[in-house]
């Protein structure tokens, strides 16, 4: 750290490098207020302040009484380079996908209906606002523990009617497994990553703390140049690796 950092940034670093070397396992306690005050030096609001940092990155989890612990900070790799999987591959949902390669049973709760596009979506799929779209709200469990939300919109003039208007009641699972069956060849995908804080819907749904940070990737399925599929994602900021694989032609 340099001179200029703050001193509880400073301290917040210390910690968290040791939570993510394993030196604070899961489960074990951070020192308290009183000792960190002691141990460098500063005052009980720079104490508190690191550890607040702390839990906006949802390492950390207060306990009534008891004092501040570690959480379970097992993180999720989100393997972008093979998220166009097909069928025969192995798991169509790219979900399903990164929780089987890290040990975890990854489930999701679902909720589709019709609506109309508002303007932000209809530019994302370049169709006129009010035109008829499938949306699905998502939320992802990993071992039965909420870690990201996903809404996704796709226009109808290309799915209704068919086997797959319904995202989550055909055969096929996943954007690109979906399209194949319609005869619609996805070739392309674009991921605009943010961060932000959680908002308070967000908080509640991914039982996070008060603050905290989240990761959103606005994504865009494309086929031959033709937007099919659009999804705002949200995940927590403190227990997903995003990793790329680029070509290079």
């Amino acid at each position: 750290m340099s001179k200029a950092t703050p001193a509880y940034l400073a301290i917040a670093a210390e910690l968290r490098a040791a939570i993510l070397a394993g030196d604070l396992a899961a489960g074990a306690k951070l020192p308290s207020e009183t000792q960190l005050m002691a141990q460098h030096g500063v005052s009980r609001t720079v104490a508190k302040w690191a550890i607040s940092v702390l839990k906006g990155e949802g390492l950390v989890d207060g306990r009534a009484g008891s004092g501040v612990y570690v959480r379970d900070a097992r993180r999720l790799v989100r393997h972008a380079h093979g998220r166009d999987m097909r069928a025969g591959a192995g798991p169509t949902s790219p979900f399903a996908r990164d929780t089987a390669r890290a040990g975890q049973q990854g489930t999701w709760e679902h909720d589709s209906r019709r609506e109309e596009a508002d303007a932000r979506i209809a530019g994302r799929l370049a169709v006129d606002p009010g035109a008829p779209v499938m949306r699905t709200a998502y939320r992802f469990l990993a071992d039965g523990e909420p870690i990201q939300l996903s809404t996704s919109y796709e226009p109808l003039h290309l799915t209704g009617g068919t086997a797959v208007e319904w995202p989550e009641d055909g055969a096929a699972v996943g954007v690109v497994a979906r399209m194949d069956a319609i005869g619609v060849h996805v070739d392309e995908f674009v991921e605009r990553v943010s961060l932000r804080a959680a908002l308070d819907t967000e908080v509640a749904a991914l039982a996070l703390p008060a603050r905290a940070s989240v990761l959103t990737i606005e994504r865009t399925y494309y086929a031959a140049g033709l937007p099919v599929e659009t999804a705002d994602i949200v995940l927590p900021g403190g227990r997903y690796d995003l990793v790329y694989r680029i070509p290079v032609d």
